[in-house]
């Protein structure tokens, strides 16, 4: 029986149940009727994607719940249409993609990479559909797929500082000459922009819109310098939002892009500290310390999975660097790959342990879980990152920071990971440095915008694009676009 079928019966199954558990009052176990949100975000994460719909269908009709869990089955709704704009390939479009750089794709080696895991795939109700950019994937994680390309076909390349390079030995020739930890500032001025498609909402609507802004961070970025914004009026959240934004209002005009756009500067400082292994203490035990060695659901959690990855890593060290080094090095080897909308991502930290890949962001809360899961405090930032205007360069990133004793917070970027070098100070530069190209916006994951949205973000756990909504709803990603444009300039200079 297909489910169209079905629907009747189980909604009004689900009635009956929700009338009994009212009749006999059984609320623990009746929370809401139909099944508890954790099944159906399992159900959804497996790809019953009709199973899941029916179940929500039936438990909104149950006029106990509460306007929090209400919320959150909306969401699992919204979540599986995310999920479908992400999965949009069937076997026949991912194999034309793959063809376009191995012409001769055999048949049975898409199935072969397939059953590997190495195309990344969901099966929505009973249809296998392909992650949009899995084809694109494939050649950064499978070293077999890179061996059948088309030799003029040329190679994914990383951003300008994933490899060694001059800005890497500057840093560290200025900090080993000063003693200082914040090093070789830049300049620089950064138009960001956010242009809503013409007639996504309707003309005369009021059109809200968030774009990521930095945050003042000592020996960081400092000295930021507001310039402009299109509209006029912007409204700056505080230092203390740790997802900061500037916010914009703006009239749709029909037939009409909605562009809205701020200006600023901020002076970028490289950091590099030193770090003695054998110099390294115990954790203290200091409360400030306490919420980042803490779990944080959905993404943050000590699965027996991660446990178990974390004691084949660790193994029987106690020294808190030598632990976190091992760390660092067993999420360095999982393969970087363009990823999936972290909204439709149930738990991250999960994922990336899992999925054979991962982006920055993945990366680094798989870290993050497992550095707190072994008593080292861990914490997030991200933001954007960008080079020197000859080589026009940017790009959304996410990195984080380790509490080492003495030594207090450090950055990491598991991403970057080791440099090819053999000089210690360069080779580990990422554990324990930052280049000076690095914005960032966030202080935190899954923090509040100001002011707050009305609906449900685009971006659950990050905020580096930006955030647009109307009274009738979120607009998604594929509503508008965004834009990020640096220009370095002399310090003390702003035009």
């Amino acid at each position: 029986m297909d489910f169209a079928a079905r629907k009747p019966r189980l909604l009004r199954f689900a009635r009956w149940r929700a009338a009994a558990c009212l009749l006999l009052a059984l609320p623990p176990l009746c929370a809401w009727a139909g099944a508890s949100l954790p099944e159906v975000i399992a159900q959804i994460d497996r790809g019953a994607f009709a199973t899941a719909t029916a179940q929500i269908d039936a438990a909104l009709h149950d006029t106990t719940l509460s306007a929090a869990t209400r919320h959150d089955l909306t969401f699992q709704r919204e979540r599986m249409r995310r999920m479908q704009l992400d999965f949009t390939l069937d076997a026949d479009a991912a194999k034309a993609l793959l063809r376009r750089q191995i012409p001769d794709l055999r048949d049975d080696e898409f199935a072969r990479w397939d059953a590997a895991g190495l195309i990344e795939h969901l099966d929505i109700d009973g249809q296998r559909r392909y992650f949009k950019r899995a084809p694109s994937n494939l050649f950064r994680i499978s070293a077999e797929a890179r061996a059948r390309r088309t030799p003029d076909v040329p190679l994914p390349t990383d951003g300008p500082f994933e490899m060694l390079g001059p800005h890497h030995e500057e840093i560290v020739a200025a900090a080993r000459a000063s003693g200082a930890t914040s090093v070789v500032p830049r300049r620089v001025e950064v138009t960001q922009s956010l242009v809503v498609k013409a007639d996504a909402v309707p003309a005369g609507a009021s059109v809200r819109a968030w774009i990521p802004y930095p945050r003042a961070i000592a020996g960081q970025q400092e000295d930021i310098q507001w310039l402009t914004s299109t509209p006029t009026g912007a409204r700056i959240a505080p230092e203390s939002a740790l997802q900061r934004t500037a916010y914009l209002e703006r009239t749709a005009v029909a037939g009409t892009p909605t562009r809205f756009q701020i200006r600023y500067a901020v002076t970028v400082y490289a950091r590099h500290v030193p770090i003695d292994p054998a110099k390294v203490l115990s954790t203290p035990k200091d409360p400030a310390l306490q919420p980042f060695l803490a779990e944080r659901a959905p993404h943050v959690l000590f699965t027996p999975a991660l446990r178990a990855f974390s004691q084949r890593v660790v193994g029987t060290e106690t020294n808190p660097y030598r632990i976190a080094q091992k760390l660092f090095d067993a999420v360095d080897q999982i393969p970087w790959a363009g990823a999936r909308e972290y909204s439709t991502i149930s738990n991250i930290s999960d994922y990336a342990l899992h999925a054979g890949h991962a982006d920055c962001g993945q990366q680094t809360l798989l870290l993050i879980a497992l550095l707190r899961l072994n008593g080292i405090p861990a914490r997030w930032q991200s933001g954007m990152v960008y080079a020197d205007d000859a080589v026009g360069y940017n790009n959304l990133h996410d990195w984080g920071a380790l509490y080492l004793a003495p030594y207090g917070w450090v950055p990491m970027d598991v991403t970057t990971g080791r440099l090819d070098s053999p000089q210690p100070a360069l080779r580990d530069f990422y554990f324990g440095g930052l280049d000076a190209y690095r914005i960032a916006f966030n202080d935190d994951f899954q923090q509040p915008l100001q002011p707050a949205k009305r609906h449900p973000r685009s971006d659950t756990v990050d905020s580096q694009r930006g955030e647009v909504e109307w009274a009738g709803g979120n607009l998604y990603f594929d509503q508008w676009n965004y834009d990020f444009q640096s220009h370095v300039v002399p310090l003390g200079a702003t035009r």
